[in-house]
């Protein structure tokens, strides 16, 4: 009997012929992704999906921001997109916003980690990292950057004098054009690294300067097409060579940085005088020994250390780049940045947070800056912790939420000239005025934790460097707005003259 089965087997096998077995199988995977991709009632609209990698190809990656409020005219404020298994959610709208990140945010208080970020950080770390072992290293950051000077004098007092450093850099161009990038990278890191490592490095610091290019690279690289494709094709492309392959490198290398400064303390570390926080760490390490579930690590203290170096340098560097690149493109607001310095504060006395409130404009600038830099189009992404409903659509449990805030900071309802670099849409009869709409640190529980260190030193840099210089673009050089898409939104490859004012 087995020999007849195993003889009618194998005719059949035989007849197939090997188109027929191709098609089969492509029948079959394509049915499997149908079932597995079937939406559940009262799904959010969306584009078309392709099999197997979704809306990959529905976006050019450095057009995106302006396809996705294309889409929001089209589909509404709830919109549904697919990148292979990865089903995510864009949100529209400070109401709902608001709704999702405040009224509802324990629905919505996860991060989704990708097979990227899961490669490189596990479930570790400060801004990817969910449940207990966020909030106890939220909870640890938080009270670590309150000892060491976040909203002490003695923060304000790292910055003002890095500012000088950052002044004296810019001053040894001559006026000449120059690449601001890397410099104004090296001061930005500074104050976030004498928190961490407990001290500062020089502009000249070979060593460091290869790490901010590889901070730079990691940012630039994840949102690349390839990285993409590894986060649908983990198992496949984890074989092929490609910018996801440099990505993991640099990761690595940043690491091991950490990792000798971690070691470093340790020779002489004292617990009853921690230095910073990698000796503030170390001592909650021992406390918390016996602990089994305890999240502190030292694989936690290096994923730790490293989102603080990343969300401390990259996100401030980029909007003082865009910052000085909008004051050489629009002289005029230049000019009066200059006149109520000048009438505040003067040409030598050094800048300092006590004097935000006398320069409501110089402080408008600032916000507007960030508004139309807009370095994060779509905010930090969430994901939904349980089955949802937002606005009568139905978010089933880890779906990916991401909230628009390109179109709430440029929406013409809330500003006067959305497209256009003006300081006005923060003053009121000349006094500064908030704006509900303007969120770049986000909301709710887990809007960015550096947030008053962030504002600190944007406006010590900015109005240091706006009381020293007057920025130009280049003779013969036209300077432009387009950005790079990274992590971030950051300004292409440009030159600038810083010229000493007199």
């Amino acid at each position: 009997m087995l020999s007849m089965l195993g003889s009618l087997v194998s005719a059949l096998w035989a007849g197939l012929h090997p188109r027929t077995l191709l098609l089969g199988t492509v029948a079959f995977l394509f049915f499997a992704d149908f079932l597995k991709k079937r939406r559940p009632k009262n799904y959010p609209p969306g584009p078309r999906r392709l099999p197997f990698v979704g809306n990959l190809f529905s976006f050019d990656l450095e057009q995106s921001p302006v396809q996705i409020q294309e889409m929001v005219k089209k589909y509404g404020n709830v919109i549904r997109l697919e990148l292979g298994d990865i089903s995510m959610v864009i949100v529209t709208g400070l109401p709902l916003i608001k709704e999702a990140l405040v009224h509802m945010d324990h629905n919505f208080l996860d991060r989704p980690l990708s097979p990227i970020r899961e490669h490189v950080f596990k479930k570790n770390g400060l801004i990817m990292s969910s449940g207990l072992v966020w909030k106890e290293q939220r909870r640890f950051a938080l009270m670590t950057l309150r000892n060491f000077g976040l909203g002490k004098k003695s923060l304000e007092e790292r910055i003002q004098e890095e500012a000088q450093h950052l002044n004296e850099e810019m001053e040894k161009e001559g006026g000449q054009p120059f690449d601001t990038h890397f410099k104004i990278n090296n001061a930005v890191s500074n104050i976030i690294c004498s928190i961490t490592f407990g001290e500062r490095f020089e502009y000249h610091d070979s060593q460091f300067q290869e790490l901010l290019k590889l901070l730079d690279e990691v940012m630039r690289l994840e949102a690349t097409f390839q990285c993409q494709l590894y986060n649908i094709f983990p198992w496949i492309m984890k074989f092929i060579p490609g910018p996801h392959q440099t990505l993991f490198s640099n990761w690595e290398r940043l690491e091991l940085f950490v990792s000798h400064m971690i070691e470093n303390h340790k020779k002489d570390w004292n617990p009853e005088e921690p230095r910073d926080f990698i000796d503030a760490y170390l001592k909650e390490m021992t406390m918390v020994k016996a602990n089994a579930t305890s999240s502190f690590t030292e694989q936690n203290l290096i994923c730790c250390t490293l989102d603080l170096f990343l969300a401390g340098t990259e996100t401030t560097s980029t909007t003082l780049r865009w910052g000085l690149l909008y004051m050489a493109l629009y002289p005029e607001v230049q000019e009066k940045v200059h006149a109520e310095i000048d009438s505040v504060i003067g040409r030598w006395q050094q800048p300092s947070m006590a004097f935000r409130e006398s320069l409501p404009y110089t402080n408008a600038v600032i916000h507007e800056i960030q508004r139309m830099g807009n370095i994060l189009p779509l905010n930090v992404p969430r994901e939904v912790t349980v089955d949802t409903n937002l606005a009568g659509y139905h978010l089933p449990k880890g779906t990916v939420i991401l909230t628009n805030l390109t179109a709430l900071h440029k929406d013409p309802k809330e500003w006067a000239t959305p497209d256009t670099f003006n300081p006005e849409h923060f003053l009121e009869n000349g006094q500064f005025k908030k704006k509900e709409s303007f969120l770049p640190f986000s909301i709710g529980k887990r809007a960015c934790l550096g947030e008053q260190l962030a504002k600190t030193e944007l406006f010590i840099f900015f109005t240091s460097l706006m009381q020293k210089f007057t920025f130009k673009p280049p003779s013969n050089e036209t300077l432009s707005q387009k950005f790079r898409m990274g992590l971030t939104l950051t300004p292409v490859s440009h030159r600038l003259c810083a010229i000493p004012r007199a």
